[in-house]
């Protein structure tokens, strides 16, 4: 699903809920800023939690050797941050 498809699901779920019209814009807007609050959350505090949808936590994954697939050659490979999701136990039930 794309975003654009999200948001005009949650506008229309939101207008028959509150049955007053809820543009496209203003969900777009919250839903941008959730997510930049969920990621500047994780970073700071190493997790973020969302009851009945699941947890994100930073993960630190260390330097270390690969190889080039194309040619074989070893290189180095840079120490990364990462964000790993677990779906709450409500989520895994509802699939």
């Amino acid at each position: 699903m794309k975003k654009s498809e999200l948001i005009e699901k949650i506008s229309i779920a939101v207008s028959k809920r509150t049955k007053t019209a809820v543009s496209k814009k203003l969900v777009d807007e919250i839903l941008s800023e959730t997510f930049v609050t969920i990621g500047k959350t994780v970073k700071k505090e190493g997790k973020q939690g969302i009851p009945g949808f699941g947890t994100f936590t930073l993960t630190k994954r260390p330097a270390g050797k690969g190889r080039n697939p194309r040619t074989g050659e070893t290189i180095k490979v840079k120490a990364s941050k990462s964000i790993r999701f677990k779906p709450s136990l409500v989520l895994k039930g509802s699939l």
